[in-house]
């Protein structure tokens, strides 16, 4: 149970017995009624560990067109844009686990969910929270959390230098990208820009040609990815990391990658070293910078083959 939901069953459990000391000892029923009560709430509590983790929580605010000097902001738009935005979230939090896959049913989006727990005060915008749906090892954070993370440093980046995109899109799964161009093209339609607070961190679009040119910068013909086989041998793999270097057999040169989320053990590749292999990377590229990598799936070795 949340640290709040602990807080209000100890609030019921003093209430309960100041009552229960208030009630005549030959009042049976109302007695025995709220002593039944005080036994349920005293269960829940010592039945139940409290998640210390405070809730992962951020701020959407926008400014341009759509907003009315100090007044207020078109609802249509403010909706739109904010359903955008934890569109992206969400995708970027479940593919953390796996590829999304070009279409079809998020996986675990219900618990990927962001709630609307405010209006921004002094602006025009939400205040963001996570539903925290089920409970996780209080050491690690929500993969939620780390979505609005990612979320806000490849915004961030696309506003970068053209190595900071391909890091930050070589990061993100093709579907949550193409989430981001629905969320920017949200913001360009309606001329309008937006700033993200979060971990005490605040980022914004200056005005909304910087989102236009964000948008040019993560379209598909200035960031290109695409699916290819590479023929040659595996130099070594840093499984914590979840890196890898390939010299190739073409000209023997060595490109360094990503592991993607669909390889479950990346240190069974140490295991193949220099074995001639063909594998599937996704290769994602900026303009004319340098390309990256991530291997898609562990590659089919010989060994292995009937």
């Amino acid at each position: 149970m949340t640290r709040q939901e602990y807080i209000h069953l100890l609030a019921d459990r003093e209430a309960l017995r100041r009552i229960i000391a208030d009630i005549p000892a030959d009042d049976i029923i109302t007695g025995g009624s709220f002593r039944s009560r005080l036994e349920e709430v005293e269960h829940e509590i010592a039945s139940n560990q409290v998640d210390d983790r405070v809730p992962a929580r951020a701020r959407l605010t926008f400014r341009g067109k759509p907003v009315i000097a100090n007044h207020g902001i078109f609802a249509e738009f403010g909706m739109k844009a904010t359903n955008a935005f934890t569109d992206v979230v969400a995708k970027v939090a479940a593919a953390l686990s796996g590829p999304l896959g070009s279409a079809g049913r998020v996986p675990n989006r219900d618990q990927h969910q962001l709630l609307i727990t405010s209006t921004a005060i002094g602006s025009f915008g939400f205040e963001l929270e996570e539903h925290r749906s089920d409970q996780l090892p209080f050491s690690e954070d929500s993969p939620t959390a780390e979505a609005l993370k990612l979320t806000t440093s490849l915004l961030e980046s696309t506003l970068g230098t053209d190595d900071e995109l391909a890091d930050a899109a070589a990061a993100t799964d093709p579907r949550a990208l193409a989430a981001v161009r629905a969320f920017l093209g949200t913001l360009a339609d309606n001329e309008a820009f937006c700033a993200v607070e979060f971990q005490g961190k605040a980022w914004r679009f200056p005005d909304a040609g910087a989102v236009r040119t964000s948008l040019a910068r993560i379209s598909q013909d200035n960031l290109r990815e695409d699916e290819s086989l590479l023929d040659g041998e595996f130099q070594g793999v840093l499984p914590k990391r979840r890196t890898f270097e390939f010299k190739l057999a073409a000209d023997e040169s060595v490109i360094a990658g990503k592991v993607g989320p669909e390889i479950a053990d990346p240190d069974a590749i140490n295991r193949h070293l220099h074995e001639s292999i063909s594998i599937k990377v996704m290769t994602t590229q900026v303009g004319s910078g340098r390309p990256r990598y991530t291997l898609l799936r562990e590659p089919q070795w010989r060994d292995a083959q009937p």
